[in-house]
């Protein structure tokens, strides 16, 4: 139910900016949404005579059914000339807002789609125990193997194709620290955490050419299979799972950079907006990534 003063408000609605007969739609159908306040009325109103402006000179009819049709109102706020991208956007919100409310049965309810969400991060005394069962593994092959596993996804944030690939000769101590050279379809040079320094300079060692995790075909999809099986539940330990150890690697560089008092201080809550700015920036080079990735927790 509409106030008395929004509902006088849009009784007497009538811009320069639109026809008589758009004014009016708009006026029959936000008196049906309800809005609150004059200002989302105001808000609310302009949408609906922009885009009874826009329906009319196309030979559509102006009521609700027609006019408020999905796809109506995305081929307006697509391709009605003169809008900017914000206004688009906002437009599109409130049209959309408007038609959930005037002709529901075009709007049913969105489906939720399913989003793939971030795995849990080891906690320090999880990834200790899992470093605890590669040193007790019965070969001196398998401790390597295992370690380095455990080391290049916690400590460099390795996973798949770019875990399987990486041979002894590409982890190196440079830059003043040690780094892990990535092959592949990104390929890129990645710091190392310096509480595994010790541990993956040990396992590179052992492996020399050939690949820290075992196996000769780095296009095996398997060769960290019996790793983790070793590794698998010992001393109450969850399962080793590639992406936790990639997850907890995102967590420590996070804490590293100080990434969450950042975005709390910025009130930022998604990610995107981040990535639409980093896209701007250029990135610092090797000597520079391991001075604020590759030192000890602060």
């Amino acid at each position: 139910m509409v106030n008395a003063d929004v509902a006088a408000y849009i009784g007497r609605w009538q811009p320069s900016s639109v026809s008589p007969e758009a004014a009016a739609f708009a006026r029959d159908v936000i008196t049906q949404t309800g809005p609150e306040g004059r200002e989302r009325a105001k808000n609310l109103l302009w949408a609906a005579g922009k885009l009874a402006d826009y329906a009319a000179p196309l030979g559509l009819d102006l009521v609700p059914e027609v006019v408020l049709h999905p796809s109506v109102t995305e081929r307006f706020t697509r391709c009605a000339p003169g809008l900017s991208g914000a206004a688009r956007r906002t437009l599109r919100t409130n049209l959309r807002f408007i038609g959930r409310r005037v002709v529901p049965q075009l709007h049913p309810a969105d489906v939720p789609l399913p989003r793939e969400r971030s795995k849990r991060p080891y906690g320090a005394a999880e990834i200790a125990g899992f470093l605890g069962l590669a040193d007790a593994q019965p070969t001196r092959e398998r401790r390597m193997r295992a370690a380095g596993l455990v080391c290049l996804g916690a400590g460099a944030g390795l996973i798949r194709s770019d875990l399987r690939q990486v041979r002894g000769s590409d982890v190196a101590c440079r830059s003043g620290g040690v780094v892990v050279q990535v092959r592949g379809r990104r390929a890129r040079v990645v710091p190392v955490l310096a509480r595994y320094h010790a541990r993956l300079l040990a396992s590179s060692r052992f492996a020399g050419t050939g690949l820290v995790c075992g196996g000769t075909d780095p296009g095996r999809r398997n060769i960290t299979s019996p790793l983790i099986s070793a590794l698998d539940g010992g001393a109450g330990l969850p399962r080793l799972d590639t992406s936790r150890l990639r997850a907890t690697w995102l967590a420590d560089c996070a804490e590293l950079l100080g990434l969450a008092t950042f975005m709390h201080a910025a009130g930022i809550s998604c990610s995107q907006r981040l990535g639409d700015l980093v896209a701007g920036l250029v990135p610092a080079g090797e000597a520079g990534a391991v001075r604020l990735l590759g030192a000890a927790r602060r």
